[in-house]
């Protein structure tokens, strides 16, 4: 389903961006069309935290993650035998189980793609 692997893919660019220090809060919404393999819509908050532009973020954002549904799928591991563990205590957070998406591998790309 998009929107669970969109609720994951968010989670995972918005803990990179926290740990790449471009904001100490952060939240993102990617908006999909049906038909459309490419988000049709991607907006980044930073309640007022960001050390860069929102939309300069989100720019990023298009540049470093593949956003298609392949993509997540592939950068998030999503085939890989892990839900019974999640079915238990939530998907987000499991920092005990450490799937794909509580990781923060990509700071880095995100720092680069902004010239930081």
């Amino acid at each position: 389903k998009v929107d669970r692997s969109a609720a994951y893919m968010t989670r995972y660019i918005a803990k990179n961006i926290v740990a790449a220090g471009l904001a100490t809060r952060c939240e993102v919404q990617l908006a999909y069309a049906i038909g459309v393999s490419e988000p049709v819509s991607v907006f980044v908050e930073t309640f007022g935290t960001g050390v860069v532009d929102e939309e300069q973020l989100a720019n990023a954002v298009r540049k470093v993650f593949d956003l298609r549904p392949a993509g997540i799928i592939k950068t998030l591991e999503l085939r890989k035998p892990q839900y019974r563990k999640l079915a238990a205590y939530g998907h987000m957070g499991r920092e005990d189980l450490m799937p794909a998406w509580e990781r923060t591998d990509r700071a880095d790309e995100l720092k680069a793609a902004l010239g930081k």
